[in-house]
């Protein structure tokens, strides 16, 4: 995937993520599902005196080191569940595309809202509750291959979603948009920010990205914990 090969550049998300990073200048920052370590890299890049990425898979690890490598930046396998969450350990956690795979997101809303800081920040993109409720998470297609639309089922039935993704059969976790904006609220969250993805004009003329603003696949929020 570009993303997975070019970084945040190729992200079509990052133009609307971006701006809900606090300055990270020498703060902490806590990223929950690293991945390949973009963020990690981003936060370093700005300046934050430590970051701690962590992820379940050893090979994202591995490539993280390998790829985004900092004096800074400290990689560990760890699930995002099994993680320990010191109390007010971090000024930002950050998650992206990683919690549409986890059946407790209350929990761990409760968790980061434990290790923030007074007035930390919690950034995170998940896949978009129409997304995961997708049939499937595909198109119905004409004959002529073209997508005719996107399927909606089972919407208020929050749970695993099996789907196909980059020949691998995959298990997600579907939750309502209920669920998650209120799941913040009971944590003690304040909310800061709630955008749905949307392509920058400049990625329109990329193969498929019209189809994109025919439903919104992810759902990006900023919380903040009170000073």
């Amino acid at each position: 995937m570009p993303r997975s090969r070019d970084g945040l550049t190729a992200a079509g998300e990052w133009h609307q993520l971006k701006p809900m990073f606090p300055p990270l200048l020498g703060k902490h920052v806590l990223d929950l599902g690293c991945g390949y370590g973009w963020h990690c890299r981003y936060a370093a890049g700005q300046g934050a005196a430590e970051v701690l990425g962590i992820d379940i898979s050893r090979k994202m690890i591995e490539e993280a080191k390998q790829r985004n490598a900092d004096q800074r930046i400290t990689y560990r396998l760890c699930g995002i569940e099994e993680y320990e969450y010191p109390e007010n350990a971090w000024d930002c956690v950050v998650s992206n595309l990683a919690l549409h795979y986890i059946g407790d997101l209350k929990g761990v809303f409760r968790n980061v809202f434990r290790t923030l800081k007074p007035g930390g920040v919690f950034v995170f993109n998940i896949e978009h509750p129409v997304f995961t409720a997708g049939v499937g998470q595909d198109w119905i297609y004409a004959e002529d291959g073209t997508p005719r639309y996107w399927p909606v089922d089972d919407y208020f039935k929050p749970g695993e979603r099996s789907t196909h993704f980059l020949g691998c059969d995959v298990v997600k976790q579907h939750h309502t948009l209920t669920q998650i904006l209120m799941g913040l609220l009971d944590a003690g969250f304040e909310l800061k920010a709630v955008e749905e993805a949307k392509p920058p004009e400049e990625m329109m003329d990329l193969p498929g990205m019209t189809d994109e603003l025919r439903r919104p696949m992810m759902l990006l929020i900023k919380a903040e914990v009170k000073k």
